[in-house]
């Protein structure tokens, strides 16, 4: 089977390339033929992501419509991002009528807050690609919900996130990075990896560590990635004592510090309905990650993640994850082991493949 392939791959600096690689390397070994940016195929996969980077995936689906796997159940950053102001007006208009044109006025000409503003996540955006696509693939509960709101009800079906297995790192080269940036056997080294914008909730990130340091301070915090913007950036206390910090991390060095952290710290508030492949990667190498609670992991057991509940409570749930888990390393460990032997089972790349595969077969 022919399989029209449209993704950003790698060298493209986003998660949604290193899966897309990792899913058309599980097409092949399932007997498929995926070809990357074909026009004449069996069938077409479109993968959607919620930056500029898929324009051009886009717009192959205009033209030629297939199966659309959401990696975001929300592209209303990625219209803002591409289209003019008077597109982007029509476009929200034609999705959601013509009573909110004041209301897309408004969001346009406000959309720097569109990062953290509830207002930018109650309209995901997703009529378009309902209408258009032969089937919705998703990851998630979550994600499925905000399709059917969109007209797309009947066409989408929920695949696992495909995890592939995790390279292994020697663990000299774990102890030589932990040791370069004075990590000893007793510090407990949290970490938030990924695009770094405002639903990452790095505020209160930042304010829980600094009080859980005064209570454990043997903790440390990693923040890895590129920032949405400089203002962004500036806004946050980064320079407090513990925080370490490092830009996007391409493939081999991201492995190193995914082996060399002890927990990850992967929060989504609002959220768009993604399956973070952030979450799924450090859970493959057994660590325990903290998350906010959702539909987006109601299919993991109890015992296999963190939920941390957002509102109020927030940074003090934060907080005491972070000391607990720095105090009972064998808990955090049971946690990572848990989560691990879930993606064994459930989201293995040849598994995945073939679930795929039944979709993109159908007439």
């Amino acid at each position: 089977m022919r399989i029209g392939y449209h993704a950003p791959l790698p060298p493209a600096p986003t998660g949604v390339a290193d899966y897309a690689q990792a899913l058309f390397d599980a097409l092949g070994a399932a007997h498929a033929e995926p070809a990357a940016g074909a026009r004449q195929a069996d069938a077409h996969l479109y993968q959607f992501g919620n930056n500029p980077l898929h324009r051009p995936v886009y717009q192959r689906f205009l033209q030629q419509p297939g199966v659309a796997l959401l990696h975001d159940a929300n592209l209303h950053h990625f219209y803002l991002g591409m289209l003019s102001r008077e597109q982007y007006i029509g476009e929200f208009t034609r999705q959601y009528g013509d009573w909110y044109s004041a209301f897309a006025e408004q969001a346009w000409e406000q959309r720097a807050v569109s990062g953290a503003d509830p207002r930018y996540f109650r309209f995901p955006m997703l009529g378009e690609v309902a209408a258009r696509a032969t089937r919705i693939v998703v990851h998630n509960r979550a994600a499925q919900r905000l399709v059917a709101s969109h007209g797309g009800a009947g066409k989408s079906v929920i695949i696992p996130h495909l995890v592939t297995p995790p390279p292994e790192v020697p663990a000299f080269e774990t102890l030589h990075l932990r040791h370069c940036h004075a990590l000893t056997g007793r510090t407990y080294l949290l970490a938030v990896f990924g695009h770094l914008r405002e639903s990452k909730r790095l505020g209160p990130v930042l304010r829980a560590f600094r009080q859980a340091r005064r209570r454990e301070p043997s903790l440390r915090l990693l923040i890895a990635g590129s920032f949405v913007s400089t203002n962004y950036a500036a806004a946050l206390d980064l320079d407090q004592e513990g925080v370490l910090r490092t830009g996007y991390l391409r493939e081999p060095d991201f492995w190193r510090w995914a082996s060399a952290v002890d927990a990850c710290i992967n929060l989504r508030y609002p959220s768009c309905g993604e399956t973070s492949g952030i979450s799924m990667r450090l859970m493959s190498l057994g660590k325990p990650v903290l998350v906010t609670a959702g539909e987006e992991h109601a299919a993991f057991p109890p015992s296999a993640c963190l939920p941390i509940e957002p509102g109020p409570a927030e940074q003090a749930h934060l907080e005491e994850w972070m000391v607990q888990l720095a105090w009972h390393r064998d808990w955090g460990a049971h946690i990572g082991e848990a989560a691990a032997a879930h993606l064994r089972t459930h989201h293995a790349p040849s598994q995945v493949a073939r679930q795929f595969l039944d979709v993109l077969r159908q007439p």
